[in-house]
């Protein structure tokens, strides 16, 4: 075997995948995984820690699959992570763990999301999930959004004695996880599901169709029914669109709306109660992760896809592993072009979208070359659905309806970045409603770090 190299995963075939959402990836078996442990040299000073936002013991715990251990193994990853086959298939390792592991010097690094996923894909066959729970401290807690941010502080806080109650906007769990990322990247039944009833094993109690801040406000919380504190974990799900003209047209969605009704009200099935158009060509603006989910949604629903970005490849800031299987699936990428309109029929539906290309000039602030506009250099491309993936924000309806709240300009809820206290005494925010729009796993940080936050702010400081 050679050590610089990692242990191939399998994959589905390309023609295969594209006709249904069977998951892209098939993970390691035991075989594989310890072989790919081996390649570990489990340095003293283990740099790749470093690099993961909740902080998992990852020498640690991959030693264990060395060994073939893999109780232990899981033990060690479940007393940092709640989410482990989560975050083994969409966390992108490959920007924070594996880009500080050693082996990465001088050949590929150590697979530790593989590794993450074997493991957490093993106690979930194996109906383990060992967690270390205190006696309860007759505290109760809320925990508004059940998305990543949501579960993690929730699983945190009942770790910790905490009664916590979760309350989550749609009629089911999950938040990003169930209505964001498709199930051809995210099993729901088999990944999903299992690690939610994981957490409520924990005693958390989780309240569907409940919108805080109509339902329910944060004040109500805290002073009427005995909540000792109140952690906003609701994402960031206000799309934002370009403001170009056509963009009202029929045929023109959010990322947001098109996997909502895709994932979370399964409109692809035969049976679905809520219609998704079926469109012969469309262009996803975007290149992004959710960009992409949504290409090859639309792909697997039958359409020739087009993403239409505005930069190079290089700057494509969706992980490159999604890229690569867009590319193998059909997806056709239009680089270095921006949509300028909208194109509609006599009756309001899109029939193109026009673009005019880009060139690359001069880096901008994210350290990106700043695309600028070829004079005169507009074409169409023919479609009849739009997708836009520009990215989104936080809903408003939390701040608006809780006194004392402060958001900045962004409408982002304004939070300490170490405990993620609120500038409202005894509530606490994290993860996109903080941020902006990030990644599953930074939310997961931001509840992991919350959890703790409001457990020092609760027991007076202690650890």
């Amino acid at each position: 075997m050679d050590k610089q190299k990692q242990v191939p995963i399998r994959m589905e075939d390309p023609v295969l995948r594209v006709k249904c959402f069977t998951e892209v990836c098939h993970g390691y078996n035991q075989e594989e995984a310890m072989a790919e442990a081996n390649r570990c040299l489990e340095c003293r000073n283990a740099k790749c820690i470093n690099g993961c936002p909740v902080a998992i013991d990852i020498p640690a715990f991959i030693a264990a699959v060395k060994k073939g251990e893999i109780n232990e193994a899981a033990t060690i990853i479940f007393r940092a992570s709640s989410l482990a086959a989560v975050c083994g298939r969409v966390c992108p390792q490959e920007t924070q763990c594996e880009k500080l592991c050693v082996r990465g010097i001088k050949g590929e690094p150590v697979a530790i999301g593989k590794l993450e996923r074997f493991v957490a894909d093993w106690a979930i066959a194996n109906d383990v999930f060992p967690s270390e729970k205190k006696p309860p401290n007759g505290k109760k807690v809320a925990v508004i959004g059940s998305g990543p941010a949501g579960l993690t502080c929730a699983g945190d806080l009942a770790k910790r004695g905490y009664e916590v109650t979760i309350m989550e906007a749609l009629h089911e769990p999950g938040g990003v996880l169930v209505y964001g990322i498709p199930a051809f990247r995210l099993p729901k039944a088999e990944v999903v599901e299992k690690e939610i009833a994981n957490i409520k094993s924990m005693g958390v109690k989780i309240e569907t169709n409940t919108v805080v801040g109509k339902s329910v406000t944060i004040d109500e919380l805290l002073e009427e029914e005995g909540y000792a504190a109140v952690f906003i974990g609701t994402g960031a799900g206000l799309p934002k669109f370009m403001g170009i003209p056509g963009e009202q047209g029929g045929g023109v969605f959010s990322a947001n709306e098109y996997l909502t009704r895709a994932n979370l009200m399964k409109a692809g099935t035969a049976n679905s109660l809520t219609p998704i158009m079926r469109a012969k060509s469309v262009a996803v603006v975007g290149g992004g992760n959710v960009a992409l989910d949504a290409a090859r949604t639309a792909l697997r629903l039958g359409s020739e896809v087009h993403i239409i970005y505005r930069r190079s490849e290089a700057e494509l800031p969706a992980r490159a592993e999604e890229v690569h299987h867009a590319k193998e699936e059909g997806v056709i990428f239009n680089l270095l072009i921006n949509p300028c309109e909208i194109l509609t029929d006599e009756r309001g539906w899109v029939r193109g979208i026009r673009c005019i290309k880009m060139e690359l000039g001069d880096a901008d602030e994210s350290g990106r070359r700043r695309p600028v506009e070829v004079k005169g250099s507009e074409f169409d491309i023919a479609v009849d659905m739009v997708i836009m993936a520009l990215g989104t924000s936080p809903n408003p309806l939390i701040a608006a309806t809780t006194k004392g709240l402060a958001v900045d300009k962004w409408k982002c809820i304004v939070a300490d970045e170490e405990s993620g206290l609120t500038s409202k005494a005894g509530v606490f925010a994290g993860g996109d409603a903080v941020t902006g729009a990030a990644t599953v796993i930074l939310a997961m940080g931001a509840g992991r770090m919350a959890a703790q936050g409001i457990h020092e702010y609760l027991m007076g400081g202690d650890k």
